[in-house]
């Protein structure tokens, strides 16, 4: 255990994770972003979460195997694929990429486009157990298509892992934001909550827009109208 800790290859390893979540959360979050000009829409916020994890998933995966999900890196250790030592590295890599991520963005976004920094809670009137369950479908698909498409022992063509794994994550918030916001990852819900300090009594991880994000995109349409004529 000790050998491994200390190895070039380990923390290697651990570095990717932590880089891998911090531009993952970044190209995320920063596609949610409150831009008065162009509120953002459902694809392309599940378009740049799918790009994301799968452009890390391909510079990255050879080093750490690209996880980026504390879900992901335990359901990996309950199928032993990796052990108990190097999974809880992983997580805390992940929390700390997911935070310097959140904070870099929260940086550089102007104030009037910054809004919450698309921090997660339970939004269009879903139940806490509503949510939970929405949740735990979507992480699955999720985990099920890492499984099956890093799998050595399957002979089939799989194509490119990376591909499927960002196609999964897009699916997934393609139907996820209506529920939940559509997190999948624990990270990703961590850290923009602690750079602007607020956690719900129900952090599921759902994209939680400003209050009056469907009047400004009704008046914008408008806007464009009147443009228009």
């Amino acid at each position: 255990m000790k050998k491994e800790v200390c190895s070039a290859a380990f923390l290697k390893a651990v570095f990717a994770e932590f880089l891998a979540t911090l531009i993952f959360v970044f190209f995320g979050l920063g596609s949610a972003l409150k831009w008065p000009s162009a509120m953002p829409s459902v694809l392309q916020i599940s378009l740049a979460f799918g790009l994301a994890i799968g452009t890390m998933a391909q510079a990255l995966g050879p080093v750490s195997g690209g996880h980026m999900n504390p879900a992901i890196t335990l359901a990996l250790l309950v199928g032993n694929q990796i052990s108990l030592l190097r999974a809880v590295f992983y997580l805390v890599a992940q929390l700390v990429g997911a935070i310097a991520g959140a904070a870099i963005l929260y940086g550089l976004a102007p104030y009037n486009a910054r809004g919450n920094l698309a921090v997660n809670a339970l939004n269009n009137n879903t139940t806490a157990g509503q949510a939970v369950v929405a949740e735990m479908i979507l992480t699955f698909q999720l985990a099920l298509c890492v499984f099956s498409s890093t799998d050595s022992r399957r002979t089939s063509p799989v194509g490119s892992p990376a591909l499927s794994i960002g196609l999964s994550v897009t699916l997934g918030h393609l139907v996820g934001i209506y529920f939940t916001g559509c997190s999948m990852n624990p990270a990703r819900s961590f850290g923009p909550a602690v750079i602007m300090s607020r956690f719900s009594s129900a952090h599921w991880g759902t994209y939680e827009p400003d209050e009056d994000w469907e009047e400004s995109q009704e008046e914008r349409k408008k806007t464009m109208e009147l443009t228009a004529h």
